[in-house]
């Protein structure tokens, strides 16, 4: 998530990125279902991030602004799931329905049981720091979670310096054990990794780039090599390994780097993407003040 509105439309400048004025679809032959069309799923929240798919095909999202998770159903319901959500940006459902939420009210990762009652925070200060606000998370096939750790000056914080020197990509193992797995780029955000486990896909928004990672046995990440010269905010990878990125609308890549299509956003931006539904083939995007969905031919990675 961006600071606000203002500072979206002065980033769209400085990447030289137009500001998306309808929903056009080019390229992505083959991936979006033929005559699909873009569809308001929601709208009226403040800023909309952080798409999680859950087993049944529904899909948790944030309205960090308003400091909500909502979820929306298959069938096209949308409810409130958590309020004083911890200011949850990105997150994850994992295969028991627990919602991980990268809680950047105090700098934490949460677990948030399936029912909403109870939250387990897994991760709070770090050596007596304040993490700079965990933005973005992908939990590996082994239980390991990747999470990103930018610095973006927040409202409602008190602090208005950060407690780290940098800004980093983090690897929290399942026994606990936190690594710093890259603390090199400007301003990692965007995270998701391949179905097999094998490859890490970072976004660093600050410098304009998207990287890819080849993830060691151990957690490490080795082989950092550029994807695309493209930032993103939040990213999913579909059953092809092609990377969907996002922030002027949707950008899909395939997995050597090709621009394969666009899918333009009618709002301000597009913060991030998952897939949802039963069958992990609708395209489900949270933009602005709206979230959409999309038909695809393709399908998710993750059920």
């Amino acid at each position: 998530m961006k600071p606000s509105t203002s500072f979206l439309f002065a980033i769209c400048a400085v990447l030289s990125l137009p500001n998306p004025a309808a929903s056009e679809i080019t390229g992505a032959a083959g991936l979006v279902a033929e005559d699909a069309v873009l569809e308001k799923a929601a709208t009226g929240f403040s800023f909309t991030e952080g798409p999680a798919s859950a087993q049944d095909g529904s899909v948790y999202f944030t309205d960090q602004p308003n400091n909500r998770i909502h979820r929306w159903s298959d069938g096209g319901a949308v409810e409130v799931f958590l309020q004083n959500a911890g200011r949850a940006n990105g997150l994850f459902v994992d295969e028991g329905g627990n919602v991980l939420a990268c809680a950047d009210e105090h700098g934490e990762i949460w677990r948030i049981s399936p029912d909403g009652r109870y939250i387990d925070i897994i991760l709070g200060k770090v050596g007596g720091k304040q993490l700079n606000g965990p933005n973005d998370l992908w939990l590996a096939p082994g239980g390991g979670i990747y999470f990103t750790d930018p610095y973006y000056q927040r409202d409602y914080w008190t602090r208005d310096t950060p407690d780290l020197d940098r800004q980093s990509v983090f690897f929290l193992a399942p026994g606990g054990t936190l690594t710093v797995v890259d603390d090199t780029l400007v301003k990692p955000n965007g995270i998701v990794g391949s179905a097999d486990g094998k490859t890490l896909y970072v976004a660093d928004f600050g410098g304009n780039q998207t990287y890819a990672y080849t993830i060691a046995s151990d957690g490490r990440l080795t082989d950092r090599r550029e994807f695309v010269p493209m930032g993103s905010d939040g990213m999913t990878i579909d059953s092809m390994g092609n990377l969907y990125l996002t922030g002027d609308g949707v950008t899909i890549f395939s997995p050597d780097g090709a621009r394969l299509g666009h899918i333009a956003v009618p709002e301000d931006w597009t913060a991030n993407v998952t897939f949802a539904g039963a069958d992990q083939d609708i395209l489900f995007i949270t933009a602005t003040n709206s979230v959409y969905t999309l038909k695809m031919q393709v399908r998710g990675t993750r059920w």
